[in-house]
């Protein structure tokens, strides 16, 4: 016999859920396959840095319009398209692959296409998530849908890779465009019916102008989202570039570094777990000093620590970003009007973002200017004195949960639709 979902994991969420969990076990295993397709086809390690930045840089360039878009018609609508979007262009990818002989600019073309779609998929996903869950078990529902996701990410990894072995990195693509398709049929299935139907506004503009007004009058939010713009950047740069040259020249290869890898994994879902059971009252003062041991990293690659000990950072480095994630989700549920989710979720996912294609581009000049393991201490000291900088803050120190009201839906009403909780933002308290 099945056990009985919670009462608050309504119709909306345990969707959102499934089909986030499916699309992690395509994609991760995906981003493998097409740096193997490029070597596959005779590129080199830039080549294999060109096709990666061809995913990344529309993702950034389209986030904003993604978000206000996501304010203005239904986001499920936005969330399937980009999804559709997504299939179509990892199946000919995959088809490319499978018929041999790809050129590089074709798989260029078809990976920012990916993308695009996500750029457009991200706000309006995290936009569907904070509306379908009510405030008292905000935190709860959080921690688990993040713990399904990592999971289904270390799962979808470690599948793709031996599935990369085994029948080629072009089945696995073909595998990620399927995983797209049912992941876009589930979201399609999203309980919209009591959704308030979206004024249009002022134009598209409009939207963005006044998403960036929500954003900046928030002190706590745009100087979190200023730290981790520095944060994303250098730990992106340590894990992305320095971690593997290390792993080559200092600890046998790339197996230790896909251990460690594996380890930051499995931290993330203990984090999560451990975010169901605890429910923080200073919310972004116990975020934002978890983000401290993400400086460990960078520091254990300077030493370089054996790999057990780089294994213990990973895990406690993953288990404290989890506890950050799950709080800042939580928090931006609490004090963000519904109506304005996705547009400052895009701010986020932007400025966030913004950073990480240059610091990676700068990693090698930088490593040969002062060399490796100061460009890695460097790295570790940004960690520390960005977030220290962000605790002056004083809405980030003092921010609380706050209390739940009684009403809550009753079981008829289970399904926790994407009409706004009573206590989800400012307006609705």
């Amino acid at each position: 016999m099945f056990p009985r979902r919670p009462a608050w994991a309504g119709r909306n969420y345990t969707l959102l859920t499934g089909a986030a969990v499916v699309t992690n076990l395509g994609s991760h295993g995906a981003l493998i396959a097409a740096a193997f397709a490029v070597l596959d086809a005779g590129g080199s390690g830039g080549d294999v840095g060109l096709v990666a930045a061809a995913r990344t840089l529309p993702l950034v360039l389209f986030l904003l319009i993604g978000g206000a878009i996501a304010d203005r018609i239904p986001r499920h609508h936005v969330m399937v398209a980009a999804n559709i979007l997504n299939c179509l262009s990892q199946a000919a990818f995959a088809v490319l692959v499978l018929a041999g002989d790809p050129q590089l600019w074709q798989m260029m073309l078809l990976t920012a296409l990916c993308g695009t779609g996500t750029a457009f998929f991200n706000p309006a996903a995290e936009g569907m998530l904070l509306s379908s869950v009510s405030g008292e078990h905000s935190n709860r529902a959080f921690a688990l849908f993040r713990m399904a996701m990592n999971g289904a990410g270390i799962g979808g990894a470690a599948l793709g890779g031996a599935m990369i072995a085994a029948i080629g990195p072009g089945w696995v693509l073909a595998l990620d465009a399927a995983a797209f398709a049912v992941a876009g049929a589930l979201r399609a299935f999203l309980d919209v019916g009591r959704v308030a139907e979206r004024t249009s506004g002022g134009g598209l503009l409009a939207d963005l102008r006044e998403g960036w007004v929500e954003f900046r009058s928030r002190p706590w939010l745009w100087s979190i989202v200023l730290q981790f713009s520095v944060v994303v950047a250098v730990v992106g740069a340590a894990e992305a570039v320095y971690g593997p040259l290390v792993a080559r020249d200092q600890l046998g290869g790339p197996a230790p570094w896909g251990l460690a890898l594996g380890f930051f994994g499995l931290g993330t879902i203990g984090g999560a777990l451990l975010m169901m059971l605890w429910k923080p009252r200073r919310l972004l003062l116990v975020g934002t000093l978890c983000v401290f041991p993400l400086a460990l990293p960078s520091a254990g690659l300077a030493v370089p620590l054996p790999v057990w000990g780089l294994c213990a950072v990973m895990f406690v480095s993953g288990t404290a970003i989890e506890v950050f994630g799950v709080s800042w989700m939580t928090t931006m549920h609490q004090e963000i009007p519904e109506e304005m989710f996705s547009r400052v979720s895009a701010y986020d996912w932007f400025g966030s973002l913004s950073m990480l294609p240059l610091a990676t581009a700068v990693a090698g000049p930088v490593e040969s200017a002062i060399g490796r393991t100061s460009a890695l201490w460097g790295c570790a000291a940004l960690v520390v004195l960005v977030t220290a900088a962000v605790l002056l803050v004083p809405d980030v120190r003092h921010m609380t949960r706050k209390p739940s009201t009684p009403a809550e839906p009753s079981p008829a009403d289970s399904s926790l639709t994407e009409s706004t909780p009573a206590t989800s933002s400012p307006a609705g308290v």
